[in-house]
């Protein structure tokens, strides 16, 4: 499943709410954007997610313009405004309220039993304010693939809550290999410690969701 934003852009001139940006996300290869105005990472992943129509440029799936299609099986993960949880809930707390979400069983046990074995079973009366940025993108995006129907994930500049860049990269590149096509909209400074390789979707082998 291929998503591919070929040079879409909200707004005119300098002072654009999002600046005109292409970017590729393919399964095993996962695709990076950075954009660094106010707005824009939530515009970005508004127009990527299929959730916002851009005034220019193309967003496709598999080639296709299919915005209805983009929008049922991409899920937007910790988007500004739109999909962030409330910083002052625990982990456990987010992991029900998701997991509720999602059509699963809700109760503390589910949430303990899938913190576990997402890693994250010492962290369950955490607040989502104090852990770890490697730790709250793993929580959201495995989270996240649990919704019916979602194959891939539009991911909002996870850098904004501090950590190192390599972490949460790491957790978006298993995301890849096991098979999910994951976009993440990031920071121009971020973008420098991605690797090249991580940013060409042609080089990566292929893999299906498990």
């Amino acid at each position: 499943m291929r998503l591919e934003l070929d040079q879409v852009a909200v707004g005119d001139g300098p002072g654009a709410p999002l600046p005109e940006i292409s970017a590729v996300a393919d399964r095993g290869a996962p695709g990076f954007v950075g954009v660094e105005t106010v707005d824009a990472p939530t515009l970005a992943s508004l127009v990527a997610g299929g959730r916002m129509l851009p005034d220019r440029g193309r967003v496709t799936l598999d080639g296709r313009e299919a915005t209805d299609a983009i929008r049922a099986s991409f899920a937007l993960v910790d988007t500004p405004s739109v999909a962030e949880p409330f910083a002052t809930l625990t982990v456990a707390q987010v992991a029900r309220e998701e997991l509720a979400l999602a059509g699963l069983r809700s109760d503390r046990a589910s949430a303990a039993l899938l913190l576990d074995e997402i890693g994250l079973a010492d962290h369950r009366g955490t607040r989502l304010s104090a852990l770890p940025s490697e730790l709250r993108v793993r929580l959201l995006t495995e989270l996240a693939v649990l919704r019916p129907g979602v194959a891939g994930l539009v991911l909002t500049t996870p850098e904004r809550h501090g950590g190192d860049v390599h972490g949460w990269l790491a957790v978006v590149r298993d995301l890849a290999e096991r098979g999910y096509t994951v976009l993440t909209v990031t920071s121009l400074a971020a973008m420098t410690v991605i690797a090249p390789s991580d940013t060409d979707p042609d080089t990566a082998p292929r893999s299906d969701p498990s």
